[in-house]
């Protein structure tokens, strides 16, 4: 499963949410405060406070910054 830490009205977020669409992926979305000072959870997962960040349980794989996360994808799923 895959699961998608992003926050509301972020186009770096939206870039990875169109081609996990268009690749057929079935994901989950959390969405997280606006304030990097609120997002524990996803400092927790990732050890920073930035979004997007994806975690892949199947690949073992937990990422942030959207290139990254585009480029795995392509190579992973495409």
């Amino acid at each position: 499963m895959v699961t998608l830490y992003r926050l509301e009205g972020c186009p770096f977020c939206e870039h990875v949410v169109d081609r996990l669409d268009e690749l057929d992926v079935d994901y989950e979305s959390i969405w997280v405060e606006g304030l990097h000072s609120k997002r524990n959870e996803v400092k927790r997962v990732s050890g920073q406070r930035q979004v997007p960040v994806v975690v892949d349980d199947g690949h073992g794989v937990t990422m942030a910054e959207s290139e990254r996360i585009l480029d795995y994808l392509e190579t992973s799923y495409a």
